[in-house]
């Protein structure tokens, strides 16, 4: 039997068809796409219902729910065409979303445990930093708006504390601005935030009792009095509990969600290759 005739074989057409698709069908069929079946439960209606309320201040109407439950179906069939075609795979972004979802479920692990009051005061004891009052001032100041001398500006500063010195009165000195001239008993870190960090960091050293300057700020130069300062101190529990708690709880996330890692950690071989050496020269 010659080759042509053989090629005229049905048997042989079969063969080689079959022996075809078994080559190639892999490389053109669909992947899994995690089953045809989706199912949008009444526990997820639920949730969708929920966050339009909150985003909207109302309950979806018949109309509307009908919509995000559509929504939800175009979602769950265009992600599972999206991961069929391998569009998941070196996505950092997807890689981050689902890293931060595990790491969500790893924090919520004992997460119904609620603090006690001995396990507050032991975290404030652990942490006194966290929670320690900046300190307090009160002060008098008279300012003079930067211009174009600075020099000049501080002479006048010091014109002022001459005048003072000789019983004028602090209201009738200094240029036109919209700062109050007497700042009552103001946490420093209050201080620094309306008037620069430089002008606070004076304040905390500056003696009490006496006018000063001048003090720089982001609006001039200062003349200031101090009136008092009270240290820094330790709060207690019962005035800044619920902050005591927030932090505990974050701290109890924290190290829940470190401890799920370095247990998941050893189940894995990591290799970490050396860099190629740079060019020299």
């Amino acid at each position: 039997m010659t080759v042509r005739t053989l090629l005229r074989e049905p048997l042989v057409h079969f063969i080689a068809i079959g022996l075809a698709l078994f080559l190639f069908y892999p490389l053109v069929a669909p992947a899994d796409r995690g089953g045809d079946r989706i199912v949008v439960s009444a526990q997820t209606q639920s949730a969708l219902a929920e966050q339009h309320e909150k985003l909207f201040g109302r309950p979806p109407s018949a109309q509307d729910l009908s919509e995000l439950v559509e929504n939800r179906i175009r979602d769950e069939i265009l992600y599972r065409e999206g991961v069929a075609m391998g569009l998941d795979k070196d996505d950092a972004l997807i890689k981050r979303r689902v890293r931060q979802k595990y790491e969500l479920i790893a924090e919520e692990e004992d997460g119904s445990i609620a603090p006690t009051d001995a396990d507050l005061e032991a975290f404030l004891k652990a942490n006194p930093d966290r929670f320690r009052a900046p300190p307090q001032i009160s002060f008098n100041q008279i300012v003079i708006p930067r211009s174009d001398s600075d020099t000049e500006a501080k002479a006048q500063i010091e014109a002022m504390k001459s005048a003072l010195a000789n019983g004028a009165k602090p209201g009738t000195l200094g240029g036109p601005s919209l700062l109050p001239n007497d700042i009552p008993d103001t946490p420093l870190d209050l201080v620094a935030r309306d008037f620069g960090t430089i002008f606070a960091e004076a304040l905390a050293t500056i003696p009490v009792g006496q006018w000063s300057g001048p003090v720089p700020s982001a609006y001039g130069f200062h003349l200031v009095r101090l009136h008092s300062r009270t240290p820094s101190a330790m709060q207690p529990l019962a005035e800044i509990r619920p902050k005591v708690a927030r932090e505990w709880e974050n701290d109890r996330r924290t190290r829940a969600r470190e401890a799920r890692i370095a247990e998941l950690r050893k189940a894995y071989d990591v290799v970490i290759e050396n860099l190629p050496a740079k060019p020299t020269g």
